[in-house]
Parts: structure tokens; C-alpha cells; sequence
């Protein structure tokens, strides 16, 4: 009997040291300074995601981990008696990828036509990664005037696979995921 006891004592110290681990390697990224603006023709909207970051993550891609964030965001038109009319849903990357030989970063963002952008600074790299700066959702022209609106919005870290079985040997890339909660704002055109 003690050595059963001894047993399930063992095995629920494992487990809750294994549920400690998880949640004190959980990342509590979050999205900030989301604005919902408009140009003459179009709804744009800015936004940031901030705690994505960790010293993992840094050594990661400093040693040529591509990774990339992937930012959701879905557009509505609310009606209180039916259920809302989605308008639009846009799903945007930000990808870094360290080039070790020019020692540069480089960061694409699907969302922009000029093409990669290219630094030598981490801290510019990941101001680069963490922000969607002037995203347009849709042109005004398919918007009523006096309507109430809602705009959803999350972001994730992908997550990275790797070749072949180095992932058993690699665990701890896992403990670098993030995925935000949904943030929504609401306004009336």
C-alpha cells in the first residue's frame, strides 16, 4: 500500500510540476493601439502586438530561425436583431529572417508592395514584426453613413517545424508560441 501510495504521490508531483512549467513559460502577448481610421477612399487600420518577444525567441532568430507572426482580422456590420454581416476578413504576415553573413534582418510584410525591408538593428527588426501600420480593410464606398461596425482582431505566433525528428529534440521551440485573444473596437461611420 506505501508503495502505491508512494506511486500516485510521484506521478501527481510530475504532473503539476509539468503544469507549472507550461504556465510559467505561457507568453501573455497582447494587441495594443489599435486605431480604426480613414483615408479619403479607404478604412485603414494601425495596430501593435506587444510581449511576443522573448529571449528565446531573439536567440532563435539570431541564429537564422525564420519566424513569422500571422495577424487576423475580421470586419462586421452589427445588427442587434440578426446576426452581424461579415464584410471582410484579411489574414496578414510579418516574416523575419536573419541573414547571417551581411548580419541584417529582413522582414516581409504580405501586406506592403514595396517589397522586404532590410536592417542591421533587432530592435528595428522587431518594431517592423510587431506592428500592421495603415492596413486598408475596405474602401468606404462599401460602407453606409450612420451604421454601427466592428472590427475583430488577433494575432499569432506560426509555429515553426522543424526537419525530420529534431523537434523531440528541439522542445522548447514549442514554448515560444503565442496566440492573442480577439480585441474587438466598435465605432458608427
Amino acid at each position: 500500500m506505501i508503495k502505491f501510495m508512494n506511486r500516485k504521490s510521484l506521478v501527481l508531483l510530475f504532473g503539476l510540476i509539468f503544469c507549472v512549467q507550461n504556465l510559467a513559460f505561457a507568453q501573455n502577448a497582447t494587441l495594443t493601439n489599435i486605431i480604426v481610421t480613414n483615408t479619403r477612399d479607404d478604412l485603414l487600420v494601425y495596430l501593435n502586438v506587444e510581449g511576443a518577444f522573448t529571449e528565446k525567441m531573439k536567440k532563435a532568430i539570431s541564429s537564422g530561425v525564420s519566424t513569422t507572426f500571422s495577424f487576423y482580422l475580421s470586419f462586421y456590420r452589427v445588427r442587434n436583431i440578426w446576426f452581424d454581416n461579415n464584410i471582410e476578413d484579411i489574414k496578414v504576415t510579418n516574416t523575419i529572417k536573419y541573414n547571417n553573413l551581411k548580419e541584417e534582418y529582413i522582414i516581409e510584410r504580405s501586406w506592403e508592395k514595396s517589397g522586404p525591408q532590410v536592417t542591421k538593428s533587432f530592435d528595428e527588426a522587431q518594431k517592423l514584426m510587431s506592428e500592421i501600420d495603415s492596413l486598408k480593410i475596405v474602401p468606404l464606398k462599401q460602407l453606409e453613413k450612420g451604421v454601427h461596425y466592428q472590427l475583430r482582431a488577433k494575432a499569432e505566433l506560426n509555429k515553426v517545424t522543424l526537419p525530420f525528428y529534431l523537434h523531440y529534440v528541439l522542445f522548447f521551440v514549442s514554448l515560444w508560441d503565442f496566440e492573442t485573444d480577439w480585441y474587438t473596437v466598435d465605432f458608427i461611420y
